[in-house]
């Protein structure tokens, strides 16, 4: 069954997926003690890797690997590539060309998780962006850099088939 969701679910979403962040390890840098603005001082730009022995248990079995990359697209755009590689070997490649202004931008690739995404970074070490699929609501993650910069924790907010909201928390490492 299909649910109209109200506007204001990515909202609540956005604010459930950050909540298990904040204090840890993961905490958000206040912005007094952030880097500089701009995208090449961003502490997103480079590639990681998930820590699959870290899955959370509700998410069923594990991906062999999945490798996040962020970098400088040019013109005030960032690029965003997603390499989900499953048990099997087969990768599913997602890209994402997109500005920090929370407007939609179209991704390319495997469109499972969604065809469109919106981000922005309310702090120099917080994303949070949120998933459309089929022109509607499909998921909410907010990704937070460690204070050591080596460290990023994604919080994926969602319902399940009965509308029941959850959070994951996936943890990954810095590998460039």
């Amino acid at each position: 069954m299909v649910h109209a969701w109200p506007l204001s679910k990515a909202l609540c979403l956005a604010a459930i997926a950050a909540v298990p962040l904040i204090g840890g390890q993961a905490a958000v840098q206040p912005p007094e003690t952030a880097a500089p603005a701009g995208i090449t001082a961003s502490p997103f730009i480079g590639a990681w890797e998930l820590d699959v022995t870290r899955m959370p248990d509700t998410y069923g079995p594990p991906p062999k690997k999945v490798v996040y990359t962020f970098s400088d697209a040019g013109a005030g755009q960032w690029q965003a590539t997603i390499d989900i590689t499953a048990p099997d070997g087969g990768v599913r490649h997602v890209a994402l060309r997109y500005q920090l202004d929370g407007r939609a931008a179209e991704s390319s690739g495997d469109t499972y998780e969604g065809h469109q995404a919106a981000l922005h970074a309310p702090a120099p070490n917080v994303l949070v962006m949120g998933i459309a699929r089929d022109k509607r609501p499909a998921s909410v993650r907010t990704y937070v850099i460690s204070p050591n910069g080596q460290n990023m924790t994604e919080a994926a907010a969602d319902v399940d088939a009965s509308g029941t909201p959850f959070v994951r928390l996936f943890h990954y490492k810095r590998v460039r």
